[in-house]
């Protein structure tokens, strides 16, 4: 008598444990799952940023820009064609 007592006692602590278990297991995964929805919020953003950037690259080294700058600031001008020499590379 007294041993299936002890027995129905420790298999209901065991379910105690064993749903406080399932519940912290529960608990992680929704931190984990909001984690990944902020890390992929984050790489989001860095991936707008980076179409930017490549955006602002493209436009600060476009030939026109760079030819009117050294016109203006630097007061270059290109050369005539006959005084270019081409070099041949292999």
């Amino acid at each position: 008598m007294i041993q299936s007592r002890f027995v129905l006692a420790f298999l209901i602590v065991l379910l105690l444990v064993s749903g406080l278990a399932v519940i912290y297991s529960k608990y992680q995964l929704r931190m984990l799952f909001n984690n990944i929805q902020k890390e992929e919020r984050k790489l989001d953003e860095y991936a707008v940023e980076w179409g930017r950037l490549q955006l602002e690259l493209t436009m600060l080294t476009s030939e026109n820009r760079v030819e009117r700058i050294a016109a203006k600031e630097l007061g270059m001008i290109l050369p005539p064609r006959e005084s270019i020499i081409y070099i041949k590379t292999k």
